[in-house]
């Protein structure tokens, strides 16, 4: 299966065994089989379970156990002294793992019950680990200390092809585990590239050359590989490269792309790339102002560089839309903290307004901490809920020179309005943009292929499918008249509306 579908198995395997009913957890912890991820390197596996984490609102603790010694793992020996029927005698036992007493320390931490222990690598520890790898997976305990309940087991590992260190399972351990074999997909992972925000250069690329993805072969100058992750690592480092004006160029490229042929492919299309980013006024394209000389090229151009260019608008408006729809997510939380604001102004009278506020900041800044420690917060939703804390911190200064509740929520009122405000300015701009991008294509690539990839991509993309949901399209929706769930729902259309804090304090 590929790594979506595996994400959904673990999702599924977690509400299954975090279910309880009257007696306790629905499948007893003892016989809740740790997951087992085998796929080849780099296809993701790691990051599936930050995204895990992140939407079920669990913790996370990662290992990777090639990293670890048999101490580490099972403890160090201590000798007790015991009294059996009135036999005395010293006894040997271990004092708790690192990797147990590490889930321990995150609950204490965090308050965070429930989470997953995540341990790479499995079937690649050393020999005398071995022995105490196995007992972990058929029982879930290091020596005489176990996982605790509420938090599930899932280990990953490469097959015996890719890794000479793999250690073969027996049938007696295969059986106490949750197996999902994992293959490497360019369309699924694409989804998740957009989410990322990955450089329009390597997916525009990968589209067309959708074989380079994932390869790895071996050759008389030993293994030549491509993978997911070095594309993913790759594409934050030129993006870096870019912000400091420093070169992209083979030598760079080739420290990811460990294949000569595709990291000089690519390095070849990255400078057409640039160019075609400096020929093409994507901005003006934007703005409904692209010249008659741009259209007429791209109307002449080959299909690769048209795909190029199509890459180059689909990173210029979704940003525009990704940014509405996380301004917007803001001004959700913030309306809910608001309304709490208003509601213990009333109840705790004797604290000023900008003590009031002062300490939901604080236990926003709390919160945000802690979900950091617990690797449950995705990088998005971090930069949300730090412009949640940033719009708090402005209100609790501009109310440090109001004592009277009523003023102070009218004060925070008003801000709150301005910020829903700009918001419909932006929304209405970034939809302004979007149909100028249709405008273009339409009257450029008429009804051809190209039309039909820009549907699809504003399909797939997270953050545009969602502006579109909510702010409507109906340029997307004439070429796309099939994808009705994609239609605006009639009770989802106001919810900007509902985003009001006109009721009376009381």
């Amino acid at each position: 299966m590929n790594i979506k579908e595996a994400k959904e198995q673990i999702k599924n395997a977690m509400t299954a065994y975090f279910s309880k009913d009257e007696f306790g957890y629905e499948i007893p912890p003892e016989k809740q089989r740790p997951v087992f991820l085998m796929g080849p390197p780099g296809i993701g596996k790691t990051a599936i379970m930050e995204q895990v984490a992140a939407e079920m609102g669990v913790g996370l603790i990662s290992y990777s156990m090639t990293h670890h010694t048999r101490q580490s793992a099972l403890g160090l020996p201590f000798i007790v002294h015991k009294n059996y029927g009135g036999y005395e005698c010293d006894v040997s036992e271990y004092t708790m793992s690192e990797i147990i007493s590490s889930v321990y320390d995150m609950m204490e931490e965090t308050g965070i019950q429930e989470g997953i222990l995540f341990l790479d690598e499995i079937n690649c520890v050393s020999e005398t680990l071995s022995p105490v790898m196995l007992q972990f997976l058929q029982y879930k305990v290091f020596g005489r200390h176990r996982v605790p309940d509420g938090w599930i087991v899932v280990t990953a590992g490469n097959p015996p092809e890719y890794n000479n260190s793999v250690r073969e399972f027996d049938i007696v351990t295969w059986d106490r585990l949750k197996r999902i074999d994992v293959e490497p997909d360019f369309d699924v992972w694409k989804e998740y590239a957009y989410q990322k925000g990955v450089h329009p250069a390597v997916l525009t690329y990968l589209e067309i050359k959708k074989a380079d993805f994932y390869k790895i072969e071996s050759t008389v100058d030993g293994k030549r590989f491509v993978t997911a992750r070095g594309w993913d690592d790759l594409s934050r480092m030129i993006q870096v490269y870019e912000k400091h004006d420093l070169k992209v160029d083979e030598k760079l490229v080739g420290q990811y792309l460990q294949n000569p042929k595709i990291a000089k492919d690519f390095a070849i299309y990255y400078d057409l790339f640039n160019k075609y980013r400096s020929d093409y006024q994507v901005d003006a394209i934007l703005a409904g102002k692209a010249s008659k000389s741009i259209k007429e090229r791209a109307q002449a151009a080959k299909f690769d560089e048209r795909l190029a260019l199509l890459g180059l608008i689909l990173d210029a408006v979704t940003g525009s839309l990704k940014e509405v729809m996380e301004e917007e997510a803001v001004a959700f939380d913030l309306m809910a903290v608001l309304k709490q604001f208003r509601t213990n102004l009333t109840a705790h009278p004797t604290l000023s307004p900008a003590e009031q506020m002062g300490r939901m900041a604080e236990e926003q800044r709390k919160r945000l901490a802690s979900s950091r420690k617990a690797g449950s917060l995705s990088a998005e939703e971090g930069r949300q809920k730090m412009q949640l804390l940033q719009a708090l911190e402005h209100l609790e200064e501009l109310l440090q020179r109001e004592s009277n509740g009523a003023k102070a929520f009218q004060l925070a009122k008003a801000d709150f309005d301005a910020r829903v405000m700009a918001l419909g300015d932006n929304a209405q701009a970034a939809r302004k943009k979007l149909a100028n991008v249709f405008r273009f294509c339409e009257e450029v690539f008429a009804e051809g292929q190209e039309m039909l990839i820009l549907v699809t991509e504003l399909t797939i993309h997270p953050h545009a499918a969602k502006f579109i949901a909510r702010y409507g399209c109906p340029e997307y929706f004439v070429h796309n008249k099939e994808l009705l769930f994609y239609e605006r729902q009639q009770d989802i259309i106001t919810e900007l509306e509902r985003l009001d804090l006109d009721d009376e304090t009381e």
